[in-house]
Formats: structure tokens, sequence, C-alpha cells
């Protein structure tokens, strides 16, 4: 079996782009964690203001925090 010329300068590239892939994913994962944790943030501000207008006008539903079941 004949050696290529460049094994380890192709290896050496191989190595660079799966390290570049895995710290482009890595960006994407936390910039997608952050964005839904600022989503979760201002949702649960705006649920606290939801319940708060509902106590003071008196309603309340309840079926408001059942679990919603798909239908299969």
């Amino acid at each position: 079996m004949a050696r290529r010329p460049n094994y380890g300068y192709e290896k050496r590239q191989r190595e660079l782009r799966k390290q570049k892939k895995k710290a482009e994913k890595a960006e994407r994962k936390r910039l997608k964690k952050e964005a839904a944790e600022r989503a979760d943030g201002v949702e649960v501000a705006a649920d606290e203001d939801e319940e708060a207008s509902d106590a003071l006008s008196g309603e309340h539903i309840e079926h408001e925090n059942k679990p919603v079941w798909p239908d299969g």
C-alpha cells in the first residue's frame, strides 16, 4: 500500500475542520439556549401580570393549568 505524500497535512486539515464545526455547533446551541432563557423570562413576567389582572378582576380559569394531551 502506497503512502500519500501529504497524509499528515490532510489529516491536520480534517481535524481543524472538525474543531471548527464543533465550535460552530456549540455556539449555535449556546445562542439558542440564551434565546430560550430570555423568552422564558419574558413569558414568566407576562404570566405573572396575567395572574395579577385575573386576581383583580375576580376571574380565574380552572382548566388553564391542566395538561393538554395530543389527540392520538
